[in-house]
């Protein structure tokens, strides 16, 4: 995977993704990162790139030729126009299903913007997708560039020292992630669950597939709509709405009601 990354602030891409596992997949050669400084190719040679809204306002713009600009610069290194994310609250929001999708890319280019934006008619000639991290407001689009590149990261062959990190974590099956424990057996008076340490396999599987139903369940149970189920899980949600596999509220318990209704006439 080759990431570019067009921005104001090369530095701050820099020292951000040049550490840890991703630093580490970068030295090996299993990922790449260059950075655009869109100030480069500003179009009063100074350096500045944005200028006053049409229509007033608050704030400044960006201007479309200078990323235009940079943008073409790229492509013209690379001889073919690359998929280009543009980093913006109002689009898709980021997922792991994207993250899966966008790795399988040969390089990503990414679109960092600042102050009020970025002028609509560069967008419209450049971006092809368009992408938010969260339904919040950030100073700029690098942090979220790179929020992003970590994420598809994980998913690019050879980037994890252990593939099933990659493939077993959390939202990588629809639900939230198992419970985690390590060494020592006992903490603070609070112990590792005992089926940890059995050493059957297939409990364990079954102990962490219903702790991850369990988890999604108290957190964020409206992936519980869309994720597969099967008749295992069917069964134990349907003890934890009779109340008896775990602690659950009669808000949860209602819910778990409706779900299992649904997913009987399915």
């Amino acid at each position: 995977m080759n990431y570019y990354v067009m921005t104001l602030f090369p530095e701050m891409i820099e020292n951000g993704m040049h550490t840890s596992i991703i630093g580490r997949a970068i030295e090996r050669g299993c990922l790449s990162l260059s950075t655009v400084n869109i100030r480069d190719y500003s179009v009063t040679g100074n350096g500045r790139i944005d200028d006053y809204p049409y229509g007033g306002g608050a704030g400044m713009v960006m201007q479309a030729e200078p990323v235009y600009r940079a943008y073409e610069a790229l492509a013209g290194r690379l001889g073919r126009r690359p998929r280009l994310i543009y980093l913006t609250p109002q689009g898709r929001v980021f997922d792991q299903g994207m993250a899966v999708s966008f790795a399988v890319e040969q390089e990503l280019v990414f679109l960092c913007g600042h102050y009020e934006g970025v002028d609509e008619r560069v967008l419209d000639e450049i971006v092809t997708d368009f992408v938010s991290i969260g339904d919040y407001v950030l100073t700029g689009g690098e942090l979220a560039a790179m929020v992003m590149m970590d994420a598809i990261s994980r998913m690019v062959p050879g980037v994890l020292s252990n593939q099933e990190s990659g493939q077993y974590e959390s939202f990588q099956d629809g639900l939230l992630e198992y419970p985690q424990y390590s060494r020592p057996e006992e903490w603070r008076g609070r112990l590792v669950p005992p089926v940890l340490l059995s050493g059957h396999h297939g409990k364990v599987g079954r102990w962490r597939r219903d702790q991850s139903l369990l988890r999604t369940l108290k957190s964020r149970p409206e992936l519980l709509e869309k994720a597969e189920l099967d008749r295992y899980d069917r069964d134990y949600l349907q003890r934890l709405a009779r109340g008896e596999a775990g602690a659950v509220t009669p808000e949860e318990q209602s819910f778990l009601a409706k779900l299992l209704a649904i997913s009987e006439k399915a």
